[in-house]
């Protein structure tokens, strides 16, 4: 079955050219045209990705992805005709899975597809085989019911954050540097931008630890990179 992916630009042009792309590989597109229809249409619709544009009428899509992340864990890669940093890292702080910034090539546009949904559907996959429950004091990880529990609390995350984590946590103590980590965790390569990974280990801090500027799980190595806590 043909993987769906939903398209939300206000710009008609945008949205053909990415139509045409999408369906040459194969998949199944959807399209939406401002921010209310995108909300509505994803949880009608439930596309196994989300192109969204950041200027859109009615509703933006920072608005749009925030809405869409207390309720569904789809990639979102996020399209944006803004080079600025902060734009690309307030989608990442909202749940945004990727970015990708404006004009850009077709090549790259469906390398960042493909990327996304082979990562999902290798999540998907591991929840048909037997799972491990990591336990490290009181955060329990349980990877075969994509759950994470701090005492008898369940902790939302994204599908990305909880991968980090559970990387992390299955070698805990080594260090990995943040290329290491796009590369196995996001699973290709951000052309040098390791800021997301920064981004990803704030909001899981944020979210994990009882004291994010002090944290007991997430840990840094300075100049070298991320690892999770061996005292746990």
């Amino acid at each position: 079955m043909s993987k769906k992916v939903m398209i939300v630009d206000d710009e008609k042009n945008i949205v053909d050219i990415l139509k045409f792309n999408l369906k040459k590989e194969g998949f199944e597109t959807v399209e939406a045209y401002d921010g209310e229809q995108a909300v509505e249409m994803a949880l009608n619709e439930k596309p196994d990705l989300i192109l969204l544009d950041v200027m859109l009428p009615k509703m933006d899509g920072f608005a749009v992805c925030q809405k869409l992340r207390q309720t569904v864990s789809t990639p979102i890669l996020m399209l944006t005709a803004k080079e600025e940093e902060v734009d690309k890292v307030l989608g990442l702080e909202l749940g945004a899975d990727d970015y990708i910034t404006k004009p850009f090539s077709p090549r790259e546009l469906m390398a960042r597809v493909k990327a996304n949904l082979r990562r999902t559907t290798i999540e998907e996959n591991a929840k048909n085989t037997a799972g491990a429950v990591l336990k490290f004091g009181e955060l329990v990880i349980d990877i075969e019911h994509y759950e994470v529990k701090h005492g008898s609390d369940l902790i939302e995350l994204t599908l990305r954050e909880f991968e980090l984590v559970k990387f992390l946590a299955l070698q805990q103590g080594q260090i990995f540097s943040r290329e290491s980590l796009l590369e196995k965790v996001w699973g290709y390569e951000y052309y040098g931008d390791v800021r997301t990974v920064d981004v990803t280990v704030r909001r899981l801090r944020e979210k994990l630890e009882k004291d994010p500027s002090n944290p007991d799980y997430i840990m840094t190595k300075r100049g070298v990179g991320y690892y999770f806590s061996k005292t746990n």
